[in-house]
């Protein structure tokens, strides 16, 4: 997890920052286009977010994170409770910088493992995929872009709260205001594929896709083992649904796993039956098991790189299976311009390719990035849980040509930090901004949230129903991650045990299935706990 420790040598330069701050030369983001440069100078980020004052990004001078990853400062907390719990210290600049994630596949996973009897390898649990799998009540957005949600509250640790901002796109719209689709669907054939749960799952549930899909979306069907091949080029669905419905009754596990063949035929499929206009996407259904060809997703991606950038081809990753691949999925996905999720039954199974894939076709935001930027008058220290994969230097916030994340409309993503504030603290606390490209113009536009002190004065578990869960999902990824290297325990983490009554009574108050889910699955760790 992302930790705000820093070297001595590095302490003079986080003085000077805080003293710049706090003469109130870090400025609010500013909203909308900044020019052909992608860079904003700081009298142009000025701008009245009907917050108090603001608090934007100033230039960076840390490693590239915004928050130090190594050393140990005389300022660490000597409170003992649990493993490394205050292993912390203060940020040099104030800021986090990350790229957007809305992936799911290590909550699903996780869930699965639980679900067969053990608990998931620690290097497998990523927290803002437990979080990003809850619905949220964020406030949406009138047009395309992004609501700015900051709130938070106490945790049962002194001077330490949970802060959480949420991002919201529009909603998602009706069948008929979308773009056309073109979906190319890589298929893993392999071996592997056999077992129950596997490819038996994609074929039914691809099927049922099929007959919800628009006439003017088009599929195409890619089939990868030792090697790919191209079983159904693009086909337009409105007269050929049977065409689409026997390419996918007839697929049926062979070899071995050429995961790499795979995703370059995909995208070469992809690319010569490109629709101008449409959504162009690559649908990756596989358990990442690659054990022939090139199984290294950064030479995966290489190989791709001409179709990803031209093209704007998104890749859309579903893992299967209880072994799988998870490292090397979610590789391709956060470097691939995409996302990933993972399914476990059938019900999964409809929710994602019936539900979620036609409804969320369409995108909203490209390279989307957000920056919070606490208040060095109120805020000790910080530490942003998860997105470890996900990080962007500070410097690069406004730089639209590093890779952020992709954002379709109906979702929601939300980061959550745990925060030590100054005693006696009160006034602004944290500045939170999003920046984003028009998926079709690549204007950048940014939105921005504030947060003041006095909105965290609320206990945790008297909060408001959906921050309590988010901060449930995030203790429980917490928990889970027991011996891993980067492990540290929240401020206020509760018991396993006590996790799982605050998810159950959450469950009956909420009457939200995934909750139960949630506190089914906590209830299995704790009884799976060394």
């Amino acid at each position: 997890m992302e930790r705000t420790r820093i070297h001595r040598t590095r302490r003079l330069q986080g003085t000077l920052i805080a003293l710049t701050a706090a003469g109130g030369l870090l400025l609010t983001g500013c909203s909308g286009d900044t020019g052909d440069s992608g860079q904003s100078s700081k009298a142009d980020s000025r701008q009245d977010s009907g917050g108090g004052s603001g608090y934007a990004p100033a230039p960076a001078q840390s490693n590239g994170s915004g928050e130090q990853q190594d050393g140990r400062s005389d300022g660490d907390q000597g409170d003992t409770e649990g493993e490394r719990e205050g292993d912390f210290a203060p940020s040099p600049d104030y800021l986090s910088t990350f790229a957007l994630d809305v992936d799911t596949a290590s909550y699903g996973y996780a869930r699965r493992t639980l679900a067969d009897g053990h608990r998931p390898d620690p290097s497998t649990v990523r927290p803002e995929e437990f979080v990003n799998s809850f619905r949220q009540d964020y406030e949406r957005p009138d047009g395309n872009g992004f609501s700015v949600t900051v709130d938070g509250a106490r945790t049962d640790r002194e001077d330490w709260s949970l802060v959480r901002v949420g991002l919201a796109t529009r909603t998602a719209g009706q069948k008929g205001e979308r773009p056309p689709a073109a979906l190319t669907f890589v298929i893993d054939i392999s071996g592997s594929m056999a077992e129950p749960g596997r490819l038996d799952l994609a074929k039914d549930s691809l099927g049922v896709m099929t007959d919800r899909l628009r006439d003017d979306d088009s599929v195409a069907i890619v089939t990868f083992s030792d090697e790919a091949e191209t079983v159904l080029p693009m086909t337009r669905l409105d007269d050929h649904r049977d065409r689409v419905h026997h390419a996918i009754d007839d697929l049926e596990p062979t070899d071995s796993t050429n995961l790499g063949a795979g995703v370059r035929t995909g995208y070469a499929t992809a690319v010569e039956g490109l629709r101008e206009g449409a959504t162009n996407r690559v649908v990756l259904v596989s358990d990442a098991l690659a054990n022939t060809g090139d199984t290294d997703a950064d030479s995966i991606l290489d190989r791709i790189s001409d179709a990803r950038r031209e093209h704007g081809i998104t890749l859309f990753g579903v893992g299967v299976g209880s072994d799988y691949g998870d490292a090397l999925m979610e590789r391709l996905a956060d470097k691939g311009d995409g996302n990933t999720t993972y399914v476990s039954n059938e019900t999964d199974a409809r929710e994602v390719f019936c539900e979620q894939l036609p409804r969320n076709i369409d995108l909203t935001a490209r390279d989307a990035k957000a920056q919070v930027a606490f208040d060095p008058e109120t805020v000790a220290e910080f530490r942003l849980i998860g997105y470890d994969n996900r990080r962007v230097a500070d410097d690069d916030f406004r730089d639209d040509r590093v890779d952020g994340g992709e954002v379709g409309p109906g979702h929601t993503v939300t980061a959550l930090y745990a925060v030590r504030t100054k005693q006696s603290a009160s006034g602004h606390l944290a500045t939170a901004t999003v920046r984003w490209l028009d998926p079709e113009t690549r204007e950048p536009h940014e939105e921005s949230g504030q947060l003041e002190s006095e909105a965290v004065d609320e206990a945790l578990w008297d909060a408001p129903s959906r921050l309590q869960i988010t901060a449930v999902a995030a203790y429980f990824a917490d928990a889970l991650r027991k011996g891993d290297d980067g492990w540290t325990t929240l401020p206020g983490a509760p018991s396993l045990n006590e996790l799982a009554d605050r998810a159950d009574k959450l469950a009956d108050t909420t009457e939200d299935k995934a909750v139960r889910q949630l506190a089914e699955a906590i209830e299995q760790a704790d009884r799976y706990e060394d």
